[in-house]
């Protein structure tokens, strides 16, 4: 019978070689596992530093729970042989109470072993996270482009909390199922070599079948995932625009289209399920073929008197032990191969770098109201063609710059320019002669307000939202504010004035309300430069002009930069660039305009004889 489990185990050996042999794919997936799993493991100790002691207790306590458990054999043997098999009831009491102490016991390894596993998981993680949301916010606008907004939310959400189950799950089993199949098959031998010989016959084969199927489920669960995020961009999609759907009746292709990712979803998941499936029934079949086995050998050997009851028993529990493990440490390898494919997309953001070059040693503008474009082009990355080509114009400290065109026409990307959101691709752009790539970039922003296209507020109050323009302004400086972009009155009006609290978004005030709360936002900071990036474009012509008025009698006389549709708001403009499909073609004040340029003269006769007035 010895011979015989030999010969099967170096069989199953021969045939498990000889399949990895000839399945490239196997190597391949092999080989890059191995690959995800270096990166991931060198990503995760970055970030554990602080959880070392955790992540050594929490396998350790595992280990003890491991130990307690393969005791447990040993005892049932004590008590069949001894205990039962000479009527001694005291005996049999006793090893009870072992038995509750083991039980006791590894319960309580288990909850330290899980408490310490979890604060090292969700630690490490949050860390990441954190490091994860501080690199985006280094990104420049070119990145996070080309990146997409729903991809970095799904890595930060799904794949980040992906790859905490897998950290907290290695820790609890990666050592632990190991542990306890080579150490049930020790001690199996400790109890009897010829018989122990089935355990050496059968896990080679159950190996065979378990991590068989796992290599086959590897790449089709990637796959999955695949599936998975295309179905969450398309919900993501849906739920912003839903209001575009509703208005142009797109409710029941835009549901067709989802059925259909839906759908590629679910197929992949029943594809991997129907092959993951087989590893219950296959294990199961060899287990029980190998207890028959077991059985049948413990049975010749009691009735020789070489083996007792309890020897069998004991074989027979180390038998389910490695059935139940090998399982277990299967799944974790799935588990863990979806959380290195997680992790491996976090690594991409984080091996993203911002394209936009930083002096180290950047100088501090003084004053930033003299800003020149020379000759200035600006492409954006992956286009074919430049959104705005050779733009020459200067503003001096205090004027009023209009920027007017058709859509598309590069005018917002004109303005995101002077920030530096974008780096122009050619040509240079001057604060008070100095290349605005020669200046420290914080220094530059703090000096500039922004008020862009969307306006975007946050859920808090009203004066949360204003102190982001500036953490440490005072109420007069918050006042001024409110009164020179019209807000005062509907703020005033509100039960608990600036404090009323706002939604997320802003979603409680109309859209001309959240557009004044914006611009006082940019005014709280007291810029020396104001751009308002088609920032009015929600407000009625009597409070657009107010609202300009208002910005031209400001006590520090900014230089104001004003993106608009509209030629009316652009009239009393010291200057005016005229845009038509990134090209400037036209540059002068409303008059001069009129008189020079066609492009401008078409926009403003086409608005006018919309309003009934007279050109």
């Amino acid at each position: 019978m010895s011979i015989s489990a030999r010969g099967i185990a170096t069989s199953v050996l021969c045939f498990f070689l000889i399949t990895i042999y000839k399945n490239k794919k196997l190597w391949y997936n092999i080989l890059k596992t191995k690959t995800e799993v270096q990166i991931i493991l060198k990503q995760l100790f970055l970030h554990s530093k602080k959880y070392l002691k955790e992540c050594i207790c929490g396998p350790l306590f595992k280990l003890f729970e491991a130990s307690f458990e393969l005791c447990v054999p040993l005892v049932m043997k004590q008590i069949i042989d001894r205990g039962i098999g000479e009527g001694d009831k005291n005996y049999i009491i006793r090893m009870s109470l072992v038995l509750v102490l083991l039980g006791v016991a590894g319960l309580i390894s288990t909850v330290i072993a899980q408490y310490f596993s979890a604060k090292a998981a969700v630690g490490t993680v949050a860390s990441m996270k954190s490091a994860l949301f501080r690199h985006i916010q280094s990104l420049s606008y070119t990145e996070l482009d080309r990146v997409g907004t729903s991809t970095i939310i799904t890595r930060m959400t799904s794949d980040a909390n992906q790859l905490q189950n897998g950290m907290n799950l290695t820790l609890r089993l990666f050592m632990r199922s190991p542990f306890i199949v080579f150490g049930a098959m020790i001690m199996a031998f400790t109890i009897d070599t010829k018989s122990a010989l089935s355990f050496a016959a059968v896990i080679p084969a159950l190996s065979v079948v378990v991590f068989g199927i796992m290599l086959l489920c590897i790449p089709l669960y990637r796959r999955v995932q695949q599936r998975l995020d295309s179905v969450l961009l398309h919900t993501r999609e849906n739920l912003t625009g839903v209001r575009v759907i509703r208005a142009f009746r797109r409710e029941e292709a835009e549901v067709s289209s989802f059925e259909g990712k839906t759908e590629e979803l679910c197929s992949e998941q029943v594809r991997v399920g129907k092959i993951s499936a087989l590893m219950n029934p296959l294990t199961y079949v060899l287990i029980n073929l190998a207890v028959l086995v077991l059985i049948y050998t413990g049975a010749i050997q009691v009735n020789s008197g070489k083996l007792t009851q309890g020897d069998v028993i004991a074989l027979y529990n180390y038998m389910s032990q490695i059935l139940i493990e090998l399982v277990k440490f299967a799944s974790l390898i799935i588990t863990i191969t979806k959380s290195v494919a997680c992790e491996h997309r976090i690594e991409k953001l984080f091996m993203t770098q911002s394209s936009m070059e930083l002096c180290e040693n950047g100088r501090t503008p003084e004053n930033v109201g003299n800003i020149v474009f020379e000759n200035v082009s600006f492409t954006y990355c992956g286009s074919p063609e430049p959104v705005l080509e050779d733009i020459c114009f200067e503003a001096k400290a205090g004027e009023t710059i209009g920027i007017i065109g058709g859509t598309g026409s590069g005018k917002s990307s004109l303005v995101n320019l002077i920030p530096r959101f974008y780096d122009a691709t050619k040509g240079r752009i001057l604060v008070d002669g100095v290349d605005v790539k020669e200046l420290d970039l914080d220094a530059l922003r703090e000096k500039i307000g922004v008020v862009p296209q969307k306006a975007v507020l946050f859920g808090g109050t009203i004066k949360e939202n204003l102190l982001w323009g500036n953490k440490n302004a005072d109420e007069d400086t918050i006042e001024e504010a409110l009164n020179a972009s019209q807000s005062a009155e509907f703020v005033a009006k509100k039960e608990n004035g600036i404090n009323s609290l706002l939604e997320q978004g802003g979603k409680n005030l109309s859209g001309g309300q959240r557009q004044r709360l914006t611009v006082a936002r940019a005014l709280v900071r007291r810029p020396e430069v104001l751009i308002l990036d088609d920032s009015t474009s929600a407000l009625d012509f009597a409070t657009d002009a107010s609202l300009r008025a208002s910005i031209a009698n400001l006590p520090y006389n900014p230089t104001v930069f004003i993106v608009s549709q509209r030629t009316s708001s652009l009239m009393s403009a010291d200057k005016i660039i005229v845009l038509d499909d990134g090209k400037q073609v036209g540059l002068g004040s409303h008059a001069e305009l009129l008189e020079s340029c066609s492009v401008y003269r078409e926009i403003h006769e086409s608005q006018f004889k919309k309003e009934g007035e007279k050109i």
